[in-house]
């Protein structure tokens, strides 16, 4: 074999293994990147992963805050309105005594009665449209969740004991809240004496 042909097989040779070097070293960059990148990958997955917790909580308080907020509103109004209707009772109350008294509301000028019958009107529609209801009634059962006693009537009959004969002041409820207790005189069943022979 010539000496040329000897040397391109050794460098023929040595190329395959340059070549199989630059393989190797390239495949060992490439898996290098590689790992980079799914490490990088795996980051960002998990950046993703707890930004994306992050606004699902960060969600979530919202809306439990709004519906708390809501909540606080709403209650904020309740308590308003029962607070007008619990201070314009009296006002309430003042047109029922004055026409109460028949025989001096009938003397009043027609035309003026008819006017404070209408505002009265007007003013009980507004009432009950707020969700004012009268409460209590004559000849039911006391009730201490309705009913304010202010006194007892002694009564013979046992169907009249503990019912109410006798209302002293209106008794209102706004929505199911009792804004104000029916005031109330009880019938109380009377002890009948013993005797003593």
């Amino acid at each position: 074999m010539d000496e040329d042909a000897k040397d391109d097989i050794e460098v023929g040779e040595n190329t395959e293994d340059v070549a199989s070097f630059e393989d190797e070293e390239t495949s060992d960059r490439c898996e290098e990147k590689l790992l980079k990148v799914k490490a990088e990958l795996k980051k960002c997955l998990a950046e993703k992963d707890e930004y994306l917790n992050g606004w699902q909580r960060a969600r979530a308080d919202f809306v439990n805050a709004k519906k708390s907020h809501d909540k606080e509103v709403s209650d904020l109004g309740k308590i308003a309105l029962e607070s007008f209707v619990v201070k314009i009772l009296p006002v309430v109350d003042s047109f029922e005594v004055a026409f109460a008294n028949k025989e001096r509301w009938e003397k009043v000028d027609s035309e003026w009665r008819v006017g404070v019958e209408g505002i009265y009107s007007k003013l009980m529609d507004t009432l009950r449209r707020s969700g004012l209801e009268e409460i209590g009634a004559l000849g039911e059962r006391f009730d201490i969740n309705v009913h304010q006693p202010v006194s007892t009537v002694p009564v013979t009959d046992e169907d009249k004991d503990d019912v109410v004969t006798e209302i002293v002041q209106k008794g209102y409820r706004l929505g199911n809240r009792v804004v104000r207790p029916c005031k109330v005189i009880v019938g109380q069943l009377a002890e009948e004496p013993q005797n003593n022979n």
